[in-house]
């Protein structure tokens, strides 16, 4: 057993964890169960890393980016608040775990396997189960078992002297989401990449569905006769033609916003905080701070068209030898090399005004949680949330449903962080299922013990099944052979 579980430590922590090698594992076995020569499948193993590493590339200086902003709100104001971000959430329940529940948190790292194989087995079995989606984005697979195991814990109290039963019921639960939420997400990635063969699996996986079906029920009914106007349909006048330039909407954007929210900070702040130089133009410092963002989102979106092809394609030989009609669950930030680019700043920004308005609420009202907005929740859940409603509902709804989110996703932090105790130690993962879906199904497993843990099982499961009731000879298809799958929904 010490040796499986030292393979298992080696595994995670050189390949689960390191999604870019992940990823090239997946092309590697893909195409050698094609049969591709081994030149082929060197070649795409390397451009899916490479790719990879590119998008972390764009997505941590995206991240690194704000951080004067996010530490500066918290200093210059003198904030005692927890921050709402993946990687404070996986340090609160590193620090707390032990203190709170006497566990250990390697036993997070067990629980990732075993929902790791009950993902898989799901999906293998998909003739029953209708899951199709295999989660592999490993780094937030990381961040998810950690949080689910604190708060499972928490609910379950009943589960803690029997580890084995815990963690089973841990894993079961966990799975589940991993698998229902990657394949709800099916739907709307082949809807706007025009079938390209891959899904999300991330931390708004619902959210994205839920907005999805919101954008198209709310936003996207016919006026007039017409289609309502999508970001890229809107034609600008004179000068403000400019925006019709993701490059240059983003960067003014952000020359507005955060330039603006540097200039409070302060230039003592900033060079007080190893932020600027000493000396260094205040003025050249915040557009080169801004500007970066345009920067970083160009980054992300070549190493998404470096990577998804080798994937998508390579995912066909695992999809028809290992796990047939299954595709690969990927990061959310793929989406933003698919639909309108400009959706990702304007929703980035209209999520950011809803978290702000909720933390000023939040403030007013006194909340024993007070919340800091952190760049992962704020950019990632609202920019892609805002790609898929404005592919269905149109400008409108890629600013107000990320508005939404964005009150979502302090409200929804404050209340699960601050009564499970999670608050004390900093953070919590705050995005939008994790704002949204766990504390929901926290409150239940809580409250209803046994019950409770197999009502939230029931209704995981019986999720998918409602999903192919609604569209049997569709549903399979539309992984199988999305050119038929659309002639069959034009000819219906």
């Amino acid at each position: 057993m010490n040796i499986i579980m030292k393979i298992w430590e080696y595994f995670a922590t050189n390949i689960l964890q390191q999604p870019a090698f992940m990823v090239g594992l997946i092309v590697a076995i893909g195409y050698i169960l094609l049969k591709k020569p081994w030149y082929d499948v060197l070649s795409g193993v390397i451009k899916a890393i490479v790719g990879y590493l590119i998008l972390t590339v764009g997505s941590g200086g995206l991240v690194s980016n704000f951080r004067p902003v996010l530490v500066g709100l918290k200093d210059k104001f003198n904030l005692d608040a927890m921050v709402i971000d993946p990687y404070f959430g996986q340090n609160a329940v590193t620090i707390g775990v032990e203190e709170v529940f006497g566990k250990g948190f390697g036993q997070a790292m067990v629980l990732l396997l075993i929902a790791f194989i009950v993902n898989i087995l799901l999906v293998r079995f998909s003739k029953y189960t209708k899951m199709r989606a295999l989660f592999t984005t490993g780094h937030v697979q990381v961040q998810q078992a950690a949080t689910a195991y604190w708060l499972i814990m928490f609910a379950c109290p009943f589960l803690l002297k029997n580890n084995t039963a815990l963690l089973v019921v841990m894993a079961i639960i966990l799975g589940l989401y991993w698998a229902v939420g990657s394949n709800l997400t099916i739907k709307p990635c082949q809807d706007i990449s025009d079938g390209a063969g891959f899904c999300l699996a991330h931390q708004q996986m619902f959210g994205i569905a839920l907005n999805y079906w919101l954008a198209e029920k709310f936003f996207g009914k016919k006026k007039n006769g017409k289609d309502v106007k999508k970001i890229d349909d809107i034609e600008l006048p004179g000068f403000m033609s400019i925006f019709n330039e993701n490059m240059v909407c983003t960067s003014i954007l952000m020359l507005i916003f955060f330039g603006a929210i540097l200039i409070i900070l302060g230039r003592d702040y900033l060079i007080e905080g190893g932020f600027m130089k000493e000396g260094q133009s205040m003025v050249f410092y915040v557009i080169q701070t801004c500007l970066y963002f345009a920067v970083y989102l160009a980054i992300l979106q070549l190493g998404v068209r470096t990577f998804v092809t080798e994937l998508t394609q390579s995912f066909q030989g695992i999809a028809d030898k290992l796990l047939p009609g299954s595709v690969p669950g990927v990061d959310c930030a793929v989406a933003f090399g698919f639909g309108s680019a400009n959706a990702v700043p304007l929703g980035f920004l209209a999520g950011f005004a809803g978290q702000i308005i909720a933390i000023i609420i939040l403030f007013l009202l006194k909340s024993p949680t007070l919340v800091i907005c952190g760049f992962v929740p704020v950019f990632f859940d609202n920019a892609t949330i805002a790609i898929f409603a404005n592919e269905k509902g149109g400008i409108k709804a890629a600013l107000i449903l990320p508005f939404i989110s964005g009150l979502c996703q302090v409200f929804g932090s404050a209340f699960i962080a601050g009564w499970v105790g999670m608050a004390a130690y900093g953070g919590y993962l705050g995005m939008w299922d994790w704002a949204v879906v766990w504390p929901v199904m926290t409150v239940v497993m809580k409250y209803l013990s046994y019950a409770g843990i197999a009502i939230c099982a029931i209704a995981l499961i019986l999720i998918p099944q409602l999903q192919y009731r609604r569209d049997k000879k569709g549903y399979f298809l539309m992984t199988e052979d999305y050119e038929a799958y659309k002639k069959l929904k034009e000819k219906n």
